[in-house]
């Protein structure tokens, strides 16, 4: 079974954003300091990956689920880091 069109570019689009939290997550983790993480920002952010993760659940969407649960991990952990890190 293939998969259509659409669902390959949402899991390529999916692959993209969500990979492009690891160097932040791998510098923070590696350097142990935030100092360039906007607090506020990752607040926003989390509860935004939130939403998305919510519409995705909504709408059955797997590449927005699974998409949005890893980021959501990735951007959870960035924001622990600043905050233990301060």
């Amino acid at each position: 079974m293939t998969l259509p069109l659409i669902d390959i570019v949402g899991y390529f689009a999916a692959f993209l954003t969500t990979s492009a939290f690891v160097p932040q997550a791998w510098l923070t983790w590696k350097n142990k300091h935030a100092n360039g993480v906007s607090l506020g920002m990752y607040i926003i952010l989390v509860s935004g990956i939130c939403l998305w993760l919510a519409y995705g659940v909504l709408l059955q969407a797997w590449p927005i689920i699974i998409a949005n649960f890893i980021t959501l991990m990735l951007a959870l952990f960035i924001l622990a880091m600043k905050l233990i890190y301060k």
